[in-house]
């Protein structure tokens, strides 16, 4: 072999073939665009799931107080509970109907949640029961926008017999 024919061997073998040097550059690409997919996925998570953090909290408005009701409990006896809606300023301008809130969708949620306690549960429980029942209630007068009507509910008398 000619020292030509050594020397340009050599070269090949030190310098790196074009499918090596793809390869490297590849690499780094691929590094790069994950990168940019991270931040662009945290970006994208800050900017959409932030504003829900900040969403208003309702203003309290008038509380409307409905008649008491006597409700048969699931192991006998009786309870006499009566609650208090509290309002929202959305109820008063015009949500269902119009003229503040109708109570009847509330009643019939105290009748059906206390109809299928015990007696135990009604004494014992109270406060879960109550959490229950204004979880109902605040859903079933919120309209479908999202704009709640009533905020919170209140016993106004609560006799177990």
């Amino acid at each position: 072999m000619s020292t030509k024919t050594k020397d340009k061997a050599a070269k090949d073998k030190d310098a790196p073939a074009d499918g090596e040097e793809a390869k490297g550059g590849k690499k780094k690409l691929l590094l790069v665009l994950a990168v940019l997919l991270v931040v662009a996925g945290a970006a994208a998570y800050f900017f959409l799931f932030t504003g829900e953090a900040e969403a208003e909290e309702p203003v309290a408005g008038e509380v409307v107080a409905l008649e008491p009701v006597t409700v048969n409990l699931a192991g006998g006896g009786y309870l006499k509970i009566g609650i208090s809606l509290q309002t929202t300023e959305d109820a008063a301008s015009g949500g269902h109907g119009g003229g503040g809130v109708d109570g009847s969708k509330a009643l019939d949620l105290v009748i059906s949640t206390y109809s299928q306690a015990q007696p135990a549960d009604v004494t014992g429980a109270r406060e879960a029961l109550k959490e229950s029942l204004e979880h109902q209630i605040v859903e079933a007068y919120t309209d479908e926008e999202g704009v709640e009507m009533v905020m919170g509910i209140y016993f106004t008398e609560y006799v177990t017999q």
